[in-house]
């Protein structure tokens, strides 16, 4: 029979989500679960059902795990065996009580154990019992090699002791700190995490990942470790270990899963150690299609018409990590051709795509960008594609290319397409030979997709709806999608990303406001007039489509 709570029952009877006989033939579930995940796995609930109707019963919290920070000091004050019993996670502290996440809150069995183990007064809070497995899976095997670490720390601490102090370089060959900073990668790798952080705070050294946009803490490891992690990842990397007082970029790459990925590593000095941020790259080759970006039809329509010219520059912005390299990959696979020469210079190439000419930019050997692009043009390309125009020096050589019969394609960091006109205008480039370049500009931003195995389907307020400019058809508020949680997605309700995106086309008015020096807010007017579907009105659409949530786009766009 599960085990089961009885107050758990009668609760889901009481708020009509399960009848008498169905709870009957849960108990009598022959599995060993417990009843709520019995109730689940027979389809007379969903776990959010439970969650929710114990948190509003019981007068408690509901805790989403995934956007909590965990305080490692609660989790070990309950050992593993206890809390895999139970399925509960201590999660923090509330004045001298624990803040104990649970499935089953009403087990009086269970608060009554962790009362006596820890000495304290034990705060419910309710989290979905996927959510607690997982959460509980990763500490387990986190937590296993950090105890190693602080084991192996503290002897080699004690053999030491009243001798010199070793070098850096000895910590970072640890064997322990080793297999910690691989199981970081490994696990960033198999996370899909386009970003890994490792930030020293003052008592520990906080690991997150950046996960479809979004960061997530990981775990956090001890204080005295702290220097071996950062050398050892400094020593992968290329870096100077000795020298900690000024930011460094580095690179290194793996295989993981037969995947083989680069890694983009930057240091940054803080009060309490150095801050590491590694990138995440896959190195395959792809073939990417705009296809499959996210793009609305009209919107890929007015973008593809601007690579029917010979020449001119066509211009991706938006902020770090928001996909610009990614689109205008998509668009050199459109324009790659047998009759064409296509010469790319980038930091770092990203993707390798058959039949372009890929060069890699190398600061300390002197191969900047400008100096690459200058280099390039005496090789005859039809077309360009410079990984970004950082600098005066590589938007000038970019513009003037695009003016003397070569197709550009470069990125550029502004908020909107009608900033990246002002924003070469400050970059010393004269207006007149903007408005001659520049052809059309697409603007994006990267939103998380719905999970399609668990979104759930609701009605809006029409009053909210309205609030925010949503385009409605009528009086009646539309049928929306909003995110679920389950184990295919980490119980986050997303998995994924999608593209927004707005394509400005220089048009005859867009010119003389460019040449007049125009604000940025003129010309996003007159693109909107000239036809533009601007990246709000994109994310709006795809919400409509149910593709994403109104919330990601909120978050995103505002």
């Amino acid at each position: 029979m599960a085990s089961a709570s009885p107050r758990l029952g009668l609760m889901l009877i009481e708020a009509g989500l399960i009848t008498e006989e169905q709870l009957k033939t849960a108990m009598q579930s022959p599995n060993g679960h417990t009843l709520g995940r019995a109730l689940v796995e027979l389809g007379f609930v969903t776990e959010a059902d439970i969650a929710h109707t114990l948190a509003d019963k019981l007068h408690l919290r509901f805790s989403d795990l995934g956007t909590v920070d965990v305080d490692p000091h609660a989790v070990t004050l309950v050992p593993e065996d206890l809390a895999q019993k139970y399925n509960l996670l201590p999660i923090g502290f509330e004045d001298e009580t624990l803040v104990v996440a649970m499935a089953d809150p009403a087990n009086i069995f269970a608060i009554d154990d962790l009362r006596i183990v820890t000495g304290r007064e034990i705060q419910p809070v309710v989290a979905t019992e996927s959510d607690l497995v997982a959460a509980l899976g990763k500490l387990t095997e986190m937590d296993k090699s950090v105890e190693q670490i602080v084991e192996t720390a503290a002897e080699e601490e004690a053999a030491v002791e009243g001798a010199a102090p070793s070098g850096e370089e000895e910590e970072a060959d640890n064997a322990p700190v080793v297999k910690l900073v691989n199981l970081i990668i490994t696990e960033g790798a198999r996370e899909r995490a386009g970003d890994i952080h490792i930030e020293p705070q003052e008592k520990d050294v906080r690991i997150r990942f950046r996960i479809d946009g979004v960061l997530h803490e990981i775990m956090r490891s001890p204080k005295q470790v702290q220097n071996g992690i950062i050398s050892r990842v400094k020593i992968l990397a290329g870096m100077d270990i000795a020298e900690r007082r000024v930011p460094q970029d580095g690179r290194f790459g793996v295989t993981v899963d037969k995947r083989s990925i680069d890694f983009r590593v930057a240091t940054l000095p803080t009060i309490h150690g150095e801050k590491i941020v590694l990138r995440l790259l896959e190195k395959e080759n792809v073939l990417i299609s705009l296809d499959e970006l996210g793009f609305l039809p009209s919107t890929l329509e007015r973008f593809k018409s601007s690579f029917t010219k010979p020449y001119g520059a066509i211009l991706v912005t938006g902020p770090t990590g928001s996909g610009k390299t990614t689109t205008l990959y998509g668009a050199l696979t459109l324009l790659n051709a047998p009759e064409k020469n296509l010469i790319t210079v980038e930091d770092p190439v990203e993707y390798r795509l058959p039949g372009l000419n890929q060069v890699q930019v190398n600061v300390r050997a002197g191969m900047t960008f400008a100096a690459g692009l200058r280099s390039i043009l005496r090789h005859d390309p039809d077309i360009v594609m410079i990984g970004e125009i950082r600098d005066q020096e590589t938007a000038l050589i970019a513009v003037e290319s695009a003016l003397t019969g070569h197709l550009v394609l470069s990125t550029l960091h502004t908020n909107s397409a009608a900033a990246a006109l002002t924003r070469l205008t400050e970059m010393g480039v004269e207006p007149f030979l903007i408005s001659s370049a520049v052809d059309c500009i697409v603007a994006q931003r990267l939103a998380r997709r719905l999970c399609r195995d668990c979104r759930q389907e609701y009605t809006p307020e029409l009053q909210g709806l309205q609030k925010i400019g949503f385009p409605l058809e009528g009086d009646e508020a539309p049928r929306l999608f909003k995110a679920g949680g389950c184990k295919k997605c980490n119980n986050t309700g997303y998995k994924g990303r999608i593209g927004l995106y707005e394509a400005l086309l220089v048009n005859d008015e867009i010119e003389r406001l460019t040449v007049d020096r125009g604000t940025a807010d003129q010309m996003h007017r007159a693109a909107i007039e000239d036809g533009m579907v601007t990246m709000r009105e994109d994310g709006f659409e795809k919400v409509r489509q149910g593709i994403t949530s109104v919330e990601e786009i909120m978050r995103v766009l505002i």
